[in-house]
């Protein structure tokens, strides 16, 4: 069955080159790129822990099997983000994006079918491959090639609908299962995922560079080597690298920690449900306001926020307080997206920020990818759940040191 869906969704992709060969245009892309982010996001993503409790009925399986599956992807997906940067970098990025989403609309037809272990970590092996090549970092780095003089609003674009992609995912899943199984829902998000894939092909038609300011500008650009040689790299791959722990930490644990302060489930969800709409706020008060500032200034009031908010989190109980962290802490992980994609190209240039944004975000999505666990051992070792989440602050402190020690490389 894997390989029928993906033999008709080339099937699908073949046709494309029929179309004009100029591409579909700036609105278009962007609005199709936006499109396949929401889609991506609501199902690689979010999806996982809708169908951990029907997986866990029917087939048996403990949590801790379930979630290494997932851990599994995660670390697939840090591991393979350059690989994906460098292909795009190499003028590939209509296929990186296009195949990416075929091979995840066949992970999910996969999934659908899994009796054993195995077989489930085999599909996650797929899918983390495909959040490589699908998730924000190879549609920024797209953007940022085929339009040099307005990437930066294409990457706010993008990440203001893909803000809504866990508001999609759970309400839409729930439903599926509801109406057919959990089986039934996975084959279903797999067709939908596999018609992504010929979305990608034609919105990315044409040139890979419609345009540049300066042409000479690319011999100033640096490398992945030069950028590895430079301060600002490590700083900023820390910076993001901190801030990803800080946020994978807190989402694995953050029901342990409403429950350790006597926060009621229903009370704890509310708080939760702000977080999605305040990352979409964010993005639309950069979008009216904040495009004029530089973005390194952004960088740091969005990154000050996470350190802030973790504070508040861990000293609050009553529902105005932690409402306010759940506005902070939105805001801050949805801007921190824009600051990255926009960062990259201004320190380093847009020849290479493929490579170069690709082992940045790789190392990032590792350490996400390690801090469930590593915050567990972590509970171990500290009074309790308070403890833990004032840690969490004070690296949330430390990304904002070595954000604001990162200054713009000479080139």
């Amino acid at each position: 069955m894997w390989l029928c869906h993906v033999a008709w969704s080339r099937g699908l992709l073949s046709m494309m080159p029929a179309m004009d060969e100029r591409g579909p245009g700036y609105g278009a892309t962007v609005s199709a790129l936006a499109v396949g982010q929401i889609l991506s996001w609501a199902t690689l993503y979010y999806a996982f822990s809708s169908f951990v409790l029907p997986m866990q009925r029917e087939l048996g399986w403990d949590k801790p099997t379930l979630m290494g599956a997932f851990t599994l992807g995660l670390a697939v997906w840090g591991a393979a983000t350059y690989a994906a940067g460098a292909a795009i970098d190499a003028g590939h990025g209509r296929s990186v994006m296009a195949w990416g989403s075929a091979a995840a609309g066949a992970g999910f037809v996969a999934w659908s079918q899994v009796s054993a272990p195995w077989m489930l970590y085999a599909v996650w092996l797929v899918l983390g491959a495909a959040m490589a090549c699908t998730l924000y970092e190879p549609a920024f780095n797209v953007l940022t090639k085929r339009y040099p003089l307005r990437y930066q609003h294409g990457i706010t674009m993008l990440t203001l609908v893909g803000g809504f992609a866990s508001t999609l995912s759970f309400p839409a899943i729930a439903a599926l299962q509801a109406g057919l199984g959990w089986r039934p829902a996975l084959a279903v998000i797999g067709g939908v995922l596999l018609l992504v894939a010929p979305l990608h092909a034609w919105a990315l038609r044409g040139p890979a560079l419609v345009a540049s300011p300066h042409a000479a500008d690319a011999q100033d650009d640096a490398s992945l080597h030069e950028a590895l040689r430079t301060g600002a790299f490590w700083g900023l791959t820390l910076c993001f690298m901190l801030h990803a722990f800080v946020q994978a930490a807190l989402w694995a644990h953050v029901m342990p920690v409403f429950a350790s302060k006597g926060v009621g489930e229903a009370d704890a969800l509310t708080v939760l449900m702000t977080v999605g709409p305040a990352q979409v706020a964010g993005r639309l008060l950069y979008v009216w306001l904040g495009r004029s500032w530089p973005l390194r200034r952004v960088g740091a009031l969005v990154l000050t926020g996470l350190p802030v908010s973790m504070v508040l989190f861990a000293l609050s109980r009553s529902m105005p307080a932690l409402l306010l962290f759940a506005l902070l802490f939105g805001m801050s992980n949805g801007l921190v997206t824009i600051v990255r994609g926009g960062l990259v190209p201004q320190y380093f240039g847009r020849t290479h920020v493929g490579r170069i944004g690709g082992a940045m975000s790789g190392i990032g999505l590792l350490s996400r990818a390690a801090a469930p666990l590593l915050t567990a051992w972590l509970l171990l070792a500290v009074p309790g759940y308070r403890e833990v989440v004032l840690v969490l602050a004070a690296m949330g402190v430390v990304a904002v040191l070595a954000f604001w020690q990162s200054k713009p490389p000479q080139r």
